[in-house]
């Protein structure tokens, strides 16, 4: 494998890891929307764990949700995948570090460090897919509440927490198949050839004797 793919690929996904922290917790999952409305007295906005409204002092006020069981479905499976998300990402961040080629950790087994890297390159991608589900299937529901004509309650729109969300599973993604297309590259069968350099010590070498030509004939001995 090529370090400086290793490298880079380690990288992308410890940037991916970093950044499902970051949304996680992000309260702009979705934001009310003012389409419609000639007066706003307030913005409400909330994420997977509490809901949040400002009034027009900049007074914020803020609730988490009571009840799991009360949640909609897609909030909870959303949590699910999230946190689901942070663990793979440890995972791949662990076994790619050991994997590394750069990195003396688990010795000079090149070949079992390659494919400890390509286990890491498998739990970058479902880091990706995990977060890239649940942001996905919670913007679904947004924009689907948001074109109902008949639906009675608050309408909002997409918030700053996904857009974290997209950008955090396409890094692991990205950093995912760079491990994995490295790792397949790279043959097990291959069997690096080195110059021949010839030892001083232990160095034969042969003599030959020659013997004198002599003048006597077959036939002069009894």
């Amino acid at each position: 494998m090529n370090p400086i793919v290793e490298a880079f690929a380690f990288f992308l996904g410890f940037l991916g890891w970093l950044m499902v922290g970051v949304a996680l917790p992000n309260r702009y999952w979705k934001v009310s929307s003012v389409d419609g409305n000639v007066i706003t007295t307030s913005t409400i906005y909330e994420n997977l764990w509490m809901s949040c409204a400002t009034d027009s002092t900049g007074v914020h006020n803020c609730r988490d949700f009571p009840s799991l069981l009360a949640l909609n479905g897609y909030i909870q499976a959303s949590r699910a995948l999230m946190i689901a998300s942070i663990v793979f990402g440890t995972f791949g961040l662990v076994a790619t570090l050991v994997g590394m080629q750069c990195s003396k950790i688990g010795g000079e087994n090149y070949l079992l460090k390659g494919r400890i890297a390509a286990i890491g390159g498998v739990f970058f991608l479902l880091q990706g897919l995990s977060t890239m589900i649940a942001v996905s299937w919670y913007a679904a529901n947004i924009t689907q509440q948001f074109f109902d004509q008949f639906y009675p309650g608050t309408k909002y729109e997409i918030g700053e927490g996904l857009y974290i969300g997209w950008s955090s599973a396409t890094l692991a993604i990205c950093g995912g198949s760079c491990l994995l297309c490295a790792c397949k590259f790279k043959n097990p069968s291959e069997k690096v050839s080195y110059p021949y350099q010839s030892s001083s010590r232990g160095h034969v070498l042969s003599t030959v004797e020659t013997s004198a030509p002599s003048n006597y004939g077959r036939n002069a001995y009894v």
